[in-house]
């Protein structure tokens, strides 16, 4: 069989615009060329391969689809082509982009100063600056609301004292934007630099999941910051929403990546491995699975690729990014499953990379709004009823 090629069975190709699609295949050759023959060794190692972060940054990958300041200003279904192409290699790899990009850099691009974007956004483009995003909270995933994190005023700036918990790219992070509670009520955002006093940042380790991928503990003990350090756009907590609107977008993207990576290996496997004189892709009920896994990676595409066009045309609801985000993500979850399946006992080893997508894809599930919480906001959203309590 020949090389990967993204399964395009409905001949999505076709509705691209040559620079989306360009787009997408420069990311393809990278991820195959470079990432891909490393990532087993670090996904056992349980490392993020950081030598690679300058490679990324020159694809233009970083901000991809923001404007100014160094960034590449593609739309938004050249962004999400990126992403997916970067979750075909690792979901780890499409978190660290992701976070860069739509949870640090687009907060201080829409809610920072002259002075912060200049500061932090040019540096962040090109991967020599890394950001990553505070927002959850040992005992607050789901309800924000209810976080612990505080930030008073003292002379000329604030205090902020609080935990943060599984926080992408924490422990590598130059700057961290960080959202906490001011004594006035609402909750707003705050630039945290690394080296800060009582500012500190620890991995979590044992993971089964995103092994490849920094996930970190951020520790604010009395942590002393500039009036300029707030983030002077955000208020309350729907500014932290539209952050994570972003990036639950790119996620929506990304998990087709991971379920074509799937796919392709088990249909690569299915023509080869011979069981009973034949192959076993020869098979009525693995040929059921290969069916339903490319049907439902092509409705995965069409329904991103709609939703990338209403965000370009700025009429995409957050409603409808729920959607993206929870029905691709159990979808590339289901694929990664019965891949797992047709490849039987080779499918738990690492010279396949399904278990790996598996067990990643069990956190994508679970972050930036879990399934169930999706389902509740597309619920609220036809009902116009509230079940979130």
């Amino acid at each position: 069989m020949k090389g990967f090629e993204a399964p395009d069975f409905m001949a999505m190709d076709g509705l691209l615009t040559p620079e989306e699609r360009a787009a997408g295949a420069t990311v393809r050759s990278w991820v195959e060329e470079r990432f891909l023959p490393v990532i087993e060794e670090h996904n056992r190692a349980g490392t993020f391969p950081m030598e690679l972060v300058p490679e990324v940054a020159k694809l233009g990958v970083f901000g991809a689809n923001m404007s100014g300041y160094g960034c590449a200003g593609m739309s938004n279904v050249a962004y999400g082509l990126i992403m997916q192409e970067l979750e075909r290699g690792d979901s780890g790899l499409r978190s660290f982009a992701s976070v860069q990009g739509a949870l640090c850099m687009y907060p201080i691009l829409t809610f920072g100063t002259d002075a912060q974007r200049e500061k932090w956004l040019p540096a962040m483009v090109r991967g020599e600056k890394i950001g990553c995003f505070g927002l959850t909270e040992p005992d607050f995933g789901s309800d924000p609301g209810g976080m612990r994190s505080r930030a008073r005023r003292s002379g000329k700036g604030y205090v902020l004292n609080g935990t943060k918990m599984w926080i992408t790219n924490g422990s590598v992070a130059d700057v961290a934007v960080v959202w906490a509670r001011t004594e006035e009520g609402p909750v707003r955002g705050f630039l945290v630099e690394r080296g800060t006093p009582g500012y500190s940042a620890r991995d979590i380790k044992g993971k089964f999941s995103m092994r490849a991928s920094v996930t970190s503990e951020l520790v604010l003990d009395n942590v002393e910051i500039p009036e300029e350090n707030l983030l002077p756009g955000t208020e309350g907590l729907r500014s932290a929403l539209m952050c994570l609107n972003q990036a639950r977008y790119s996620i929506a993207w990304g998990a087709i990546g991971a379920a074509m990576a799937c796919y392709d290996t088990a249909l690569r496997y299915a023509g080869s491995r011979i069981v009973f004189d034949k192959p076993v892709a020869g098979y009525q009920l693995v040929q059921q699975k290969l069916v339903w896994m490319i049907t439902e990676i092509s409705k995965a595409q069409l329904l991103v690729l709609q939703l990338g066009r209403l965000k370009d045309d700025g009429r995409a609801r957050p409603d409808q990014v729920s959607m993206g985000k929870m029905n691709n993500v159990h979808i590339a979850l289901e694929i990664a499953r019965m891949a797992r399946d047709i490849l039987g006992a080779n499918g738990i080893i690492d010279e396949y990379p399904v278990a790996r997508h598996l067990c990643n894809l069990e956190t994508v599930k679970t972050y930036e709004g879990t399934h169930d919480i999706h389902t509740l906001v597309i619920g609220e959203a036809i009902t116009g009823l509230g079940a979130y309590r």
